[in-house]
Protein backbone atom coordinates (compact mmCIF):
# COMPACT_ATOMS: atom_id res chain seq x y z
CA UNK A 1 0.00 0.00 0.00
CA UNK A 2 0.86 3.52 -0.67
CA UNK A 3 0.71 6.40 2.08
CA UNK A 4 -0.03 9.90 1.04
CA UNK A 5 1.88 12.74 2.84
CA UNK A 6 0.65 16.17 3.10
CA UNK A 7 1.97 19.08 5.37
CA UNK A 8 0.18 22.23 5.33
CA UNK A 9 3.84 23.74 5.78
CA UNK A 10 4.64 23.34 2.22
CA UNK A 11 2.53 24.43 -0.11
CA UNK A 12 -0.34 22.37 -1.33
CA UNK A 13 -0.30 20.70 -5.08
CA UNK A 14 -1.99 22.41 -7.60
CA UNK A 15 -3.10 19.67 -9.84
CA UNK A 16 -3.77 15.86 -10.50
CA UNK A 17 -0.09 15.03 -7.84
CA UNK A 18 0.18 14.87 -3.73
CA UNK A 19 3.46 16.55 -1.89
CA UNK A 20 4.86 12.84 -1.59
CA UNK A 21 4.47 9.03 -1.39
CA UNK A 22 5.58 6.87 1.04
CA UNK A 23 5.87 3.24 -0.54
CA UNK A 24 6.51 0.95 2.10
CA UNK A 25 9.98 2.79 3.86
CA UNK A 26 10.70 4.95 0.50
CA UNK A 27 9.60 8.51 0.26
CA UNK A 28 9.33 10.02 -3.19
CA UNK A 29 8.47 13.61 -2.96
CA UNK A 30 7.47 16.00 -5.83
CA UNK A 31 9.69 19.02 -6.50
CA UNK A 32 9.22 21.88 -4.45
CA UNK A 33 9.60 25.46 -5.45
CA UNK A 34 9.84 28.63 -3.78
CA UNK A 35 6.00 29.22 -2.86
CA UNK A 36 5.91 30.05 0.87
CA UNK A 37 3.06 28.08 2.08
CA UNK A 38 1.44 30.46 4.42
CA UNK A 39 1.11 33.22 2.09
CA UNK A 40 0.90 31.64 -0.99
CA UNK A 41 3.32 33.97 -2.50
CA UNK A 42 6.72 33.34 -4.84
CA UNK A 43 10.16 33.60 -2.74
CA UNK A 44 11.94 35.41 -5.67
CA UNK A 45 14.46 37.72 -4.28
CA UNK A 46 17.34 36.18 -5.12
CA UNK A 47 18.91 32.91 -5.69
CA UNK A 48 19.73 32.00 -2.23
CA UNK A 49 16.69 32.81 -0.60
CA UNK A 50 14.25 30.96 -3.26
CA UNK A 51 16.55 28.14 -2.82
CA UNK A 52 16.38 28.06 0.91
CA UNK A 53 12.55 28.19 0.63
CA UNK A 54 12.83 25.26 -1.67
CA UNK A 55 14.67 23.58 1.27
CA UNK A 56 12.65 24.57 3.76
CA UNK A 57 9.29 23.27 2.10
CA UNK A 58 11.16 20.17 1.50
CA UNK A 59 11.60 19.55 4.80
CA UNK A 60 8.25 19.98 5.98
CA UNK A 61 7.19 17.37 3.29
CA UNK A 62 9.72 14.57 4.61
CA UNK A 63 9.35 15.16 8.26
CA UNK A 64 5.50 14.37 7.43
CA UNK A 65 6.71 11.36 6.66
CA UNK A 66 9.02 11.14 10.00
CA UNK A 67 11.84 10.91 8.11
CA UNK A 68 15.08 13.54 7.98
CA UNK A 69 17.74 14.78 5.43
CA UNK A 70 19.78 11.78 6.99
CA UNK A 71 17.27 9.78 5.23
CA UNK A 72 17.56 11.39 1.91
CA UNK A 73 19.14 8.84 -0.89
CA UNK A 74 18.28 10.98 -3.83
CA UNK A 75 18.37 14.63 -5.09
CA UNK A 76 17.20 16.08 -8.44
CA UNK A 77 17.32 19.30 -8.86
CA UNK A 78 16.48 21.39 -12.06
CA UNK A 79 17.80 25.18 -12.74
CA UNK A 80 16.93 27.48 -15.12
CA UNK A 81 20.46 28.83 -14.96
CA UNK A 82 23.61 26.58 -14.76
CA UNK A 83 25.72 29.78 -13.52
CA UNK A 84 23.78 29.61 -10.42
CA UNK A 85 24.45 26.46 -9.17
CA UNK A 86 27.35 27.54 -6.64
CA UNK A 87 24.69 29.73 -5.07
CA UNK A 88 21.97 27.03 -4.94
CA UNK A 89 24.87 24.24 -3.68
CA UNK A 90 25.89 26.91 -1.05
CA UNK A 91 22.28 26.46 0.22
CA UNK A 92 21.40 22.72 -0.60
CA UNK A 93 24.49 21.65 1.01
CA UNK A 94 24.16 23.48 4.28
CA UNK A 95 21.03 21.33 4.84
CA UNK A 96 23.02 17.61 4.72
CA UNK A 97 26.40 16.44 6.20
CA UNK A 98 28.82 15.45 3.56
CA UNK A 99 29.89 12.46 5.16
CA UNK A 100 26.22 11.71 4.37
CA UNK A 101 25.37 13.61 1.86
CA UNK A 102 22.62 12.08 -0.75
CA UNK A 103 23.10 10.73 -4.63
CA UNK A 104 22.25 14.23 -6.61
CA UNK A 105 21.87 15.34 -10.41
CA UNK A 106 21.50 18.64 -11.40
CA UNK A 107 20.01 19.82 -14.96
CA UNK A 108 19.40 23.10 -16.80
CA UNK A 109 16.49 23.51 -18.13
CA UNK A 110 14.20 26.09 -20.07
CA UNK A 111 11.70 26.73 -18.08
CA UNK A 112 9.73 25.92 -14.68
CA UNK A 113 6.94 26.05 -13.11
CA UNK A 114 5.06 29.57 -11.72
CA UNK A 115 8.46 30.74 -13.86
CA UNK A 116 11.12 30.01 -11.19
CA UNK A 117 14.48 29.51 -10.82
CA UNK A 118 14.90 26.45 -8.72
CA UNK A 119 13.10 22.84 -8.36
CA UNK A 120 14.17 20.37 -6.22
CA UNK A 121 12.51 16.75 -5.59
CA UNK A 122 13.75 13.46 -3.40
CA UNK A 123 13.65 10.17 -2.50
CA UNK A 124 14.49 9.32 1.01
CA UNK A 125 15.18 5.82 3.02
CA UNK A 126 13.65 4.78 6.18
Amino acid sequence: MKKIIITSNAPAPIGPYNQAILKGNTLYTSGQIALNPETGELILTDIKTETQQVMKNMKAVIEAADMTFDDVVKTTIFITDMNDFGQINEVYGSYFNEDNAPARETVQVAKLPKNVHVEISMIAIK
